[in-house]
């Protein structure tokens, strides 16, 4: 584990006690429930951004704290404990970064500070099919006038119904397939020919489909130059991959405790269950994969704060290796509390939808895998 500055430690416990007081796992499950539409409460989500975590990353001038992508992830690691759902990742992370890596001074002035106190919600629209990848993207941007017509539509938009302001990759050149040719976008959800479709996922988060139909925006849109959108996108991606893989650290992490006490607690044929080396042996694994998950999702932060060359290597390891962890975590909490584990009485079912629904999203382990392999020549 890193040696946290003072800020840090401060930081991270007062987002672990809000998160045990305020949104505890309970509360997705009462969500769940009654079936809300957005994926979270927004109540529960202005308490978030009156706190400062929706400005985390937002620079000072703009109403932000302007700390870093590691504080953000501290976190993200914290609501993950208890599967907090809110728009934190893809608004305070995912939409901050794009502005700050991508957008002009006069659309970081527009849009950060209402980003930063909560006012709106922000997200990326990348997606196009049942898979993540970024570099097919087909929905196409036209010049109309001095600005583009974007005709198209997203899939699997996380936070898409609860978005005021979309983080469109649209494709002004070349062919699907392609990273030349990809431009980014600002469109509010209000524009005319923008509509969208409500998605339920496995794990009762938010998600919609979302149609441009001939949506016309002006020459201020665009963030940098038309077909130079590549670049930004990809380093955009990497900061959500390891905010991702910091969240779903902190679930995996809950969800060991979570195991580890039932072992310690459990009878079964007058011992406790935690007694029986089978179960000793699969905790051990459990605990040291879940160690080697924090070196590289801590190690992926950093670099991104750094701007080290090796910043994508270590967001498209962290991914990876946090999906299988978690994966393994998931299943193995389940099985380990037997029957009740099964039922929806139990929580270990809500962190088994969680992993694998943050597991597929931005990029599988199979897709960061083959991702760190191109990276590395081969």
């Amino acid at each position: 584990m890193a040696v946290l500055t003072e800020d840090q430690s401060l930081l991270r416990d007062a987002a672990r006690g809000w998160a045990r007081d305020r949104s505890p796992i309970g509360a997705l499950r009462a969500l769940r429930d009654r079936g809300a539409l957005l994926g979270y409460d927004p109540a529960i989500w202005r308490e978030m951004a009156q706190m400062g975590w929706a400005g985390v990353m937002v620079p000072e001038a703009y109403g932000g704290s302007e700390t870093s992508l590691f504080a953000m992830g501290l976190v993200l690691e914290e609501t993950g404990r208890t599967l907090t759902a809110s728009p934190l990742l893809m608004s305070g992370l995912v939409a901050v970064s794009a502005l700050l890596l991508g957008g002009g001074g006069d659309q970081q002035a527009g849009w950060l500070p209402r980003i930063a106190d909560g006012e709106i919600v922000a997200t990326l629209a990348v997606d196009e099919g049942p898979h993540h990848a970024p570099e097919k993207t087909a929905l196409a941007a036209t010049p109309h006038g001095t600005g583009w017509t974007l005709t198209g539509t997203k899939t699997f938009v996380l936070e898409g119904m609860a978005a005021d302001l979309f983080i469109v990759a649209a494709r002004t050149s070349g062919t699907p397939g392609e990273r030349d040719g990809i431009s980014l976008f600002l469109v509010p959800q209000h524009d005319k020919g923008v509509s969208r479709r409500a998605l339920r996922l496995a794990d009762s988060r938010g998600a919609a489909i979302v149609t441009f139909d001939h949506v016309e925006v002006g020459p201020d849109a665009l963030m940098g130059g038309a077909g130079e959108g590549w670049p930004v996108l990809d380093a955009v991606l990497d900061r959500a991959r390891a905010g991702l893989a910091a969240e779903m650290l902190g679930s995996a992490t809950s969800a060991f405790e979570a195991t580890l006490e039932y072992l310690k607690t459990r009878s079964q044929f007058g011992q406790l269950i935690g007694s029986f080396q089978a179960l000793q042996h699969r905790a051990a694994k459990m605990f040291t994969e879940l160690e080697l998950a924090r070196s590289v999702v801590e190690a992926a932060l950093t670099a991104l704060d750094a701007g080290d060359p090796d910043a994508p290597l270590l967001a498209s390891l962290a991914k990876a290796k946090m999906g299988e962890v978690f994966h393994l975590i998931s299943n193995e909490m389940v099985q380990m509390h037997g029957g009740v584990g099964m039922t929806d009485a139990y929580d270990a079912g809500f962190y088994l939808k969680r992993a694998r629904a943050a597991e597929a999203a931005f990029g599988s382990p199979a897709f960061h895998r083959d991702r760190y392999a191109r990276l590395q020549g081969y």
